[in-house]
């Protein structure tokens, strides 16, 4: 038994008796609920009797106390003073109530009105928080070029490892996969017609020009981007960012600017890869299914393409570079309060990583299409 409930003329008195801990929360919940309070006008506790009182026991004390205060009594409060754990529990909950402000209103309050300003305000502040970032990430830039020591090389290099040579393997697979589907699925249509010999056209303009460069900052946007994301709101959980500002260094110089110049680096090597790899993967599925050599199929090549091919596919690949690391570091420092804003900013990362790389190759596009490039 927990506790010993008293009724008589409106004023019901609680004797806690026994432990009231965590593992007798189930026995207490249950002699609470038994209590009676009909027609209970003040409500006395005496806590005297009980041997342990921790915080779970208080806070399900405290609960019974708001349920009997709500049901209409006039009076609660206790013989001698109140526990101190209670008291604690009453202070938190106060320090909440003023750092939170009044409650927010339900759903069923807010109107569309209300609902389309909070999103519009939220959107623009989310925009000027995102160019301050970028202004002040080009600041540091400028003052960073004035001293190779600034640019950090070791930490550049090590990001170049990081997100560039590390990734070969994928990289490598995906683009040879991918010619692979391209040349196989042109040469099931363009047989119609008796023009296989132009699935060597499709594979190389396609690849050297949009997908070797595309995919591959796709898969750098999920691999790295979410590393930079994750890496740097750790770094914010921990406090080493604030460790780092304490100390008087610059967190955009040491964090941002490393991974920004490692990916702008490592982000056109990748490209290549992939373009020699898919190149690859078009001849031999060329040499398998349509019995083209090897020879006839580089001499196809050259012929394919222009002198401005290959770099219509590379050109992007340091702004891709440029838009992924961005978006990594961004939401890695915006990270506060919990390892669940961390796993939600990383995917954050991750998706706006992916949709300015697919808006910005559309944009070439275009571009490429007025200057005839």
């Amino acid at each position: 038994m927990h506790l010993i409930a008293e009724q008589k003329a409106g004023l019901l008195t609680l004797r806690l008796t026994g432990d009231w801990r965590v593992r007798d929360l189930s026995a207490i919940r249950a002699e609470l609920a038994a209590v009676r309070l009909d027609h209970v006008q003040e409500v006395a506790i005496d806590t005297r009797g009980a041997e342990c009182l921790d915080l779970s026991g208080a806070w399900l004390l405290r609960e019974f106390l708001d349920s009997v205060a709500a049901g209409g009594a006039r009076r609660v409060g206790f013989v001698g003073e109140a526990p101190a754990q209670l008291a604690l529990i009453d202070r938190t909950r106060a320090a909440e109530a003023k750092v939170a402000g009044p409650a927010p209103a339900t759903k069923a309050e807010v109107s569309p009105v209300i609902a389309v300003g909070r999103t519009a305000v939220g959107q623009w502040r989310g925009m000027a928080d995102g160019l301050e970032f970028l202004g002040r990430v080009t600041v540091q830039a400028g003052r960073a070029c004035r001293s190779v020591r600034r640019l950090r090389p070791i930490s550049v290099a090590r990001h170049v490892y990081d997100t560039g040579i590390t990734a070969i393997p994928i990289v490598a697979l995906i683009a040879f996969l991918i010619s692979v589907i391209i040349a196989y699925m042109s040469a099931q249509q363009l047989r119609n017609f008796g023009a296989e010999v132009y699935v060597v056209d499709l594979v190389t303009i396609g690849v050297l020009r949009e997908l070797g460069v595309l995919l591959t900052a796709i898969i750098v946007a999920g691999r790295s981007g979410s590393a930079f994301a994750a890496e740097i709101g750790a770094m914010t959980l921990n406090e080493e960012v604030d460790a780092l500002t304490a100390t008087g260094i610059e967190p955009i110089e040491v964090l941002v600017l490393p991974r920004i110049l490692g990916l702008m680096i490592a982000l056109p090597l990748l490209t290549i890869v992939a373009d020699a790899v898919g190149l690859a993967g078009g001849a031999l599925l060329c040499k398998w299914l349509l019995d083209i050599p090897i020879i006839q199929y580089v001499a196809r090549v050259q012929d394919a393409i222009s002198s401005t091919t290959f770099w219509a596919g590379l050109v992007k690949a340091p702004v891709f570079a440029i838009l992924i690391a961005t978006a990594g570091t961004y939401r890695g420092l915006q990270v506060r309060g919990s390892s669940r804003e961390l796993g939600r900013l990383t995917t954050v990362a991750v998706v706006q990583a992916i949709f300015l790389v697919i808006l910005a190759d559309a944009l070439f596009a275009v571009l490429f299409m007025e200057i005839d490039f």
